[in-house]
């Protein structure tokens, strides 16, 4: 069995550009709002295997919180759970992407 996960998060419609950049990805679903600026649900995959899903977060969910609030919570907002993506320069590739997103 493999698994992936399924993020929320701000600004979606960057924020899958971002990973597919990242991961070498593409999207290979997708379902956008009704306006188009952000997705319902999306589904990125690398060589025809799934690899992560976004949508947009919803309210109260989406409203900003402070960065010093979350550290000192321990808020966990996202993880990767990446596996196979080929050699170290992929994964130090993907890291520097997101480093910098």
């Amino acid at each position: 069995m493999k698994c992936y996960p399924q993020v929320y998060v701000m600004n979606s419609l960057e924020a899958v550009e971002t990973y597919c950049e990242a991961f070498g990805a593409e999207v290979t679903f997708a379902i956008k709002n009704a306006a188009g600026t952000a997705y319902e649900h999306c589904e990125l995959s690398v060589g025809g295997e799934p690899i992560l899903a976004a949508a947009e977060a919803a309210e109260p969910y989406a409203k900003p919180y402070d960065v010093s609030v979350i550290h000192r919570l321990k808020w966990q907002t996202i993880t990767f759970n990446a596996f196979e993506l080929g050699s170290r320069e992929a994964v130090k590739n993907a890291l520097d992407i997101l480093s910098e997103a």
